[in-house]
């Protein structure tokens, strides 16, 4: 689940779960700090998920690094980085849902041949001798 090292303050009622991916070659710094008598921030990792809990109302802000700096270069609010997690009226009525994370697809499979790709070299003209 999310990990959460700073509890946000007793009196945020609505809290979401949230996700982001640093889908950059470059370090970033994600941090939230719209949100009084709280303190979040985080290093993400170029390819790296972020998976945070946060108040709905709270905005993200991405600070890209540079070369001994960083700067600004997104600010996303929470709610649009939304998980969808399945109601507890949902898991009962399914147990397709209990258990939808672990089904999905990650990755492709790979295409693969299995006739003989083994080829004679051509150079100039000649043809190699095995």
């Amino acid at each position: 689940m999310a990990q959460i090292l700073d509890p946000l303050p007793p009196e945020q009622s609505g809290k979401i779960l949230c996700c982001y991916v640093n889908a950059t070659s470059k370090i970033q710094v994600a941090r939230i700090s719209n949100i009084p008598n709280w303190y979040f921030e985080r290093v993400v990792f170029p390819g790296q998920r972020l998976v945070f809990e946060a108040p709905v109302e709270a905005q993200l802000e991405i600070h890209t690094g540079m070369m001994a700096s960083a700067i600004l270069s997104d600010k996303i609010p929470c709610d649009r980085l939304a998980l969808n997690e399945p109601s507890s009226y949902e898991l009962e009525g399914s147990e397709k849902a209990s258990d939808s994370i672990n089904k999905k697809t990650i990755a492709q499979s790979i295409n693969t041949r299995t006739e003989d790709t083994t080829k004679p070299l051509t150079i100039a003209g000649f043809v190699s001798v095995d």
